[in-house]
């Protein structure tokens, strides 16, 4: 039990945090830790980059808030089209959040008032993933397929249309190929099932996080979700807070299918851990459609303050200017070499999978069954305590359905180099040593 007031998912007292610096951070006892998770998917550019502090100082000095409806910012002004600039085009209008939850809840309000607003009311029910995670906010925890976040919260949420996503890992067809038609027909099935008229939307995480470890999903796949939602009017929105702003080796996740949404959702690492900030962006017709029913009805006291919006355009000049995209493809190639080469001196690593510095490893018992480890034997926690032990951060989960499958993410900054990743393997591998010995 903690002996302080606070209260979070775990009650184990955790080391007190002292300062970071680039991909470390020192707790108060002088432990230095290699932030191999960049938190919670969050620390992009590292921890205090000079460039963000210097952006943060000098709007501080300015003015940190103003309200929208009251003023408009123009640092907020200048962050919604760079951000218009790294989709290429693909969505042309912003509106500012403070969190990928509200992210997702905004996804959500736009794509039922634009069908509102179209004279298509009966559109409000989603399609979602399972496995998967969109937020803990109500709206979004009803599109979240992950198990133990969903059970203590059923009477109070609407949950969305559970569709099983792509495992290109424990597919039980002859091939992948097979595997994605598959899973394609029973997300047309259920469209059918609940009413092609009734659908709002598809929500997807286009490279998994959290809730899968990394899963990955095919461009026949990414295809095949545009169609059915062309051919059945409803929209495609795609959950890139934890993949997007240069995670996989590209702006956006969807870049690498070539398959742009109408909804787009991002968040993380847009701040980068220096400020809360998130962003819900859209196909300029849908916005056009609910500015002339009266307007969005929807909005957060916070929303693009100026002090969030300089954050974010400091962000984007850091990843610009260091090359942090062409960085984390480059890297991210060299870092899933290593994992593989670590997963052929351990048996316990069953899959490696991700793109970019997006990086996921499966356990399992049996690498030939692919048999996860029991529940009750929480490898996932035991991997992860062994490697903060030894001064590495890891991201911990569990990819069916929250009840097994344990996994970890590894997910470093993007400023990563090849000697940090060395370290990382190095330490990564003494983990695992001591976990094959735990009986």
């Amino acid at each position: 039990m903690t002996n302080n007031a606070l209260f979070y998912l775990t009650n184990n007292d955790m080391p007190v945090v002292s300062h970071a610096n680039g991909i470390y951070i020192w707790d108060t006892q002088g432990h230095r830790y290699i932030d191999g998770c960049s938190g919670a998917i969050t620390c992009n550019i590292g921890h205090n980059h000079p460039t963000v502090i210097q952006a943060m100082s000098e709007q501080l000095n300015k003015i940190a808030f103003s309200y929208r409806t009251q003023f408009e910012s123009q640092v907020a002004v200048d962050l919604a089209d760079q951000l218009v600039n790294i989709t290429e085009g693909d969505l042309d209008k912003v509106f500012f959040v403070g969190s990928g939850s509200e992210a997702v809840e905004s996804a959500i309000k736009l794509a039922v008032q634009y069908f509102v607003a179209s004279s298509q009311p009966k559109r409000c029910k989603f399609i979602s993933l399972s496995p998967s995670y969109h937020g803990s906010t109500l709206g979004a925890l009803g599109l979240t397929g992950y198990e133990p976040l969903e059970a203590p919260y059923r009477s109070i949420s609407i949950s969305s249309i559970k569709v099983p996503s792509p495992d290109l890992y424990r597919y039980k067809e002859a091939n992948i190929e097979e595997h994605i038609t598959t899973v394609l027909i029973q997300t047309e099935n259920a469209i059918l099932t609940a009413g092609a008229d009734t659908i709002a939307g598809i929500v997807l995480e286009p490279v998994g996080g959290a809730s899968t470890g990394g899963r990955m999903v095919t461009k026949r796949y990414m295809e095949g979700l545009r169609a059915l939602c062309d051919r059945y009017g409803c929209l495609l929105i795609m959950d890139e807070v934890l993949s997007g702003m240069g995670r996989t080796g590209k702006w956006f996740a969807y870049q690498h299918f070539g398959i742009a949404p109408d909804i787009l959702t991002l968040a993380k690492g847009l701040g980068s851990g220096y400020y809360p900030i998130a962003a819900m962006m859209a196909r300029k017709e849908l916005v056009d459609v609910v500015d002339l029913s009266g307007g969005f009805m929807h909005g957060h006291t916070y929303a693009g303050n100026p002090l969030a919006c300089a954050t974010g355009l400091a962000v984007i000049d850091v990843m610009n200017t260091e090359q942090l995209i062409s960085n984390s493809s480059k890297q991210g190639t060299y870092l899933h070499q290593q994992l593989e080469l670590l997963a052929l001196k351990h048996n316990c690593i069953g899959d490696i999978r991700g793109i970019g510095l997006l990086q996921g490893l499966e356990l399992v018992q049996n690498k030939i069954t692919k048999e996860p480890y029991p529940p009750s034997f929480n490898a996932f926690e035991k991997i992860t305590t062994l490697a903060k032990k030894r001064g590495l951060l890891i991201y911990p989960r569990r990819c069916l359905n929250g009840l097994a499958g344990d996994h970890v993410l590894i997910t470093p900054p993007l400023t990563v180099t090849s000697e940090d990743i060395d370290e990382i393997i190095t330490l990564l591998d003494e983990s695992f040593t001591a976990f094959e010995q735990i009986k």
